[in-house]
């Protein structure tokens, strides 16, 4: 076996798994599962009527480089969202099986086997992240998001020794977890820095179209506005936080070409391309964006109703998440289970200790992910715990 898999730490909620092993929910309680983001909301009819009408696919083998339908689709969605020119369907856009996937392969086959080199990523962060630096034999390196950033990554505290090394930057606009925004000032900084050191951005965008105030800025439109080119920027999307669809596994990256041409070949070979059927369904997705619009307004009618019951809790620019700060999150999270049936994430499982200090402590993560009144009386009995 791989040995590089002893390296991988335990997922998130195996350890919350064991932290509440043998806590019990209050009798007659009926338990809410705020701990994982997964959204609730129903997939919206034009991606399920897509499914049911092309069953007959599911007799077709996918094509790895995806449909030029689809491909289409995601282009042409990219141009309006951000107001920028078209990417080029055949050389710059590429179907994948959800962005979870995408993010881990991108890593494999971006970094070079012998000079596998660092690899940066926020902290807290998604530990696909990790996992995938950790696979490829690249060493992680954890940037900092302290709130005195606004949880946006503290590129000085990066040390010079460290950016020549810097081969691939994981950078998570909105932020999971706290669901910070970069601007187009902070993308410009990470692409001064790349220019700089050479490596390659990949920009998790996957909760773009959930919002509070105005639309977050991408990494491809950052480039576009600032004059610049693609070049090393490859950004990651999906169908499962703007349509409600995680079960879909439909995403895509868009970006530098060079970059695209390769990671299709090894795609090609990695055998993940999401099926005929999906693609389908997919391009239903990224046409339509009524069902994006109810969607965002689900999520902000639970956003103020937080902010009406616990009035001190931040309200995050993007996401779907609450980034809770409490006095001690393993302890107030088994006091949510144990006191109001309620399952949170503690903060410190989203991230590593570095210089003695894990910046997930002290925060618990709520997915705001249940309909309106799930989440109303979840949040009614988060305001109760002792």
């Amino acid at each position: 076996m791989n040995p590089r898999l002893d390296l991988l730490h335990p997922y998130p909620f195996e350890k919350l798994r064991l932290l509440h092993h043998g806590v019990q929910v209050p009798a007659g309680m009926k338990p809410i599962n705020l701990g994982i983001g997964e959204p609730q909301h129903a997939t919206p009819s034009v991606i399920t009527q897509a499914l049911t009408e092309n069953l007959h696919l599911l007799g077709k083998y996918p094509p790895t480089g995806g449909s030029p339908e689809l491909r289409q689709a995601v282009s042409a969605w990219i141009a309006r969202r951000y107001g920028i020119p078209a990417p080029d369907p055949d050389r710059e856009v590429l179907p994948v099986a959800g962005t979870r996937e995408a993010l881990f392969a991108f890593a494999q086959a971006v970094l070079e086997p012998s000079d596998p080199g660092v690899v940066l990523m926020p902290n807290p962060f998604y530990q696909i992240y990790e996992g995938a630096a950790l696979m490829a034999g690249a060493e992680p390196f954890y940037v900092p998001t302290p709130s005195e950033s606004g949880f946006l990554p503290d590129w000085p505290s990066v040390p010079e020794s460290t950016w020549s090394s810097v081969k691939l930057a994981y950078i998570c606009s909105p932020g999971n977890p706290a669901g910070a925004v970069f601007g187009l000032e902070d993308w410009e900084v990470v692409f001064d820095l790349s220019d700089r050191y050479g490596f390659v951005i990949a920009a998790d965008e996957c909760y773009s179209e959930i919002y509070n105030g105005e639309p977050p800025v991408g990494a491809l439109e950052a480039a576009s506005r600032l004059g610049r080119s693609n070049e090393r920027i490859v950004s990651f999307n999906s169908l499962s936080k703007r349509s409600s669809a995680p079960g879909l596994r439909s995403g895509f990256v868009a970006g530098d070409p060079a970059i695209i041409a390769r990671f299709l070949t090894y795609r090609t070979y990695h055998g993940a391309a999401p099926s005929s059927l999906t693609q389908v369904a997919s391009v239903a997705g990224w046409t339509e964006e009524t069902h994006v619009l109810e969607n965002r307004e689900k999520y902000r009618a639970k956003f103020e109703a937080a902010r009406d019951i616990l009035p001190n809790a931040p309200i995050p620019a993007g996401g779907f998440f609450l980034w809770l700060p409490v006095e001690d999150d393993e302890e107030f999270s088994v006091k949510a289970l144990s006191q109001a049936g309620l399952t949170i994430l503690p903060g410190r499982y989203l991230a590593r200790e570095t210089n003695g200090s894990n910046p997930g402590k002290g925060y618990v993560r709520i997915a705001l992910v249940a309909e309106l009144d799930v989440c109303i009386e979840a949040l009614n009995r988060l305001r109760e715990i002792s």
